[in-house]
């Protein structure tokens, strides 16, 4: 930043720096401002001597930044800003190009707070971009998923009742580690009390979420995605083990999380997992792997696959009286 740039500058792009980074240490806000750390103090000084609320905390996660619910300026967006947003938004959600839709009502509301040049343009691209409804819908609640986001903040631990995909239901206790998005689809990661083994639930099946009162510690070093992805195709109601004729290698490629674990087996590799939904397994999963397999536990998935090669073998079949 120039020298020569006013204090009341300054003190703008601190309130700036504060509202897209909470927690900025001093360190971090003299080196954005071009100052000295006694100096950032001091516009931090102003910001309060203006009315502003900003808290600071000491420690590794310290640092300053605004109150809940302090009233600012209106959030000002750049025209790339604005038209980002939008379709972000449309991307993520194509029903929110309808203003009677929760998120296309707020979406309307974030326009109409725009100014003149940049809302108009946000506009247009809202009522004219043509967005493809999702054939697959999985969107959780709201509200339950901000009761997961909450308990797992305050490391509380829930009980909640699933509805698997084949339609069974069940209560389990939870500690909820992490909510994470992942192609989509919401999933709670978490460890079950039910099963004491850590457990992957989609959250748009989660149908209840209570709070028990007591607390829990999430494993140290957790990464979330990371653990969500060796997870997700574990604890499910249909064992599965696939054995490939290929080198892993080959066959990973064609593997994605849900399926399962892939491991090398002598010159070959085997898929160890579980599903909740054997023909979804085999009609989606399991036939676009271009390589040979044989299913060797499951009698379920076992059962569908040998549906879905009969309907396969049937397509080839000659009509009746055809030489």
């Amino acid at each position: 930043m120039s020298t020569e740039t006013s204090p009341t500058a300054r003190a703008l792009l601190t309130l700036e720096v504060l509202q897209t980074r909470p927690g900025t240490t001093a360190t971090e806000l003299a080196e954005r401002l071009g100052v000295t750390e006694r100096a950032a103090r001091r516009y931090i000084g102003i910001l309060r001597e203006a009315g502003i609320q900003v808290e600071s905390a000491r420690g590794p996660h310290g640092g300053y930044r605004l109150r809940r619910g302090t009233r600012l300026p209106p959030v000002v967006f750049t025209q790339a800003e604005a038209l980002g947003l939008v379709m972000a938004v449309l991307d993520g959600h194509p029903a929110a190009a309808d203003a009677d839709d929760p998120v296309g009502a707020a979406l309307g509301k974030v326009i109409q707070a725009l100014p003149e040049g940049v809302g108009r343009q946000a506009a247009v691209l809202r009522d004219h971009a043509a967005a493809t409804p999702d054939r697959y819908p999985a969107r959780p609640e709201p509200a339950t998923t901000s009761a997961l986001v909450a308990a797992s903040a305050a490391r509380r631990r829930v009980s909640v009742t699933y509805r698997s995909e084949s339609g069974r239901e069940w209560d389990a206790e939870v500690d909820p580690w992490a909510v994470v998005v992942r192609h989509g689809r919401w999933y709670l990661l978490c460890r079950s009390h039910r099963a004491d083994a850590v457990r992957t639930y989609r959250i748009d099946r989660i149908r209840a979420v209570r709070q028990t009162g007591q607390v829990f510690e999430p494993p140290d070093g957790l990464d979330p995605v990371a653990a969500l992805e060796d997870n997700l195709g574990v604890g499910w109601e249909f064992a599965v083990r696939v054995r490939f004729d290929a080198p892993m290698e080959q066959v990973a490629r064609w593997i994605r999380p849900p399926m399962g674990r892939l491991e090398e087996d002598g010159d070959g590799c085997v898929l160890v997992g579980s599903t909740s939904n054997p023909a979804m397994y085999a009609q989606e999963w399991l036939s676009t792997v271009p390589l040979p397999f044989r299913v060797e536990q499951g009698p379920e998935l076992r059962t569908a696959v040998a549906e879905v090669a009969a309907r396969f073998a049937a397509a080839l079949r000659s009509p009746a009286g055809d030489a």
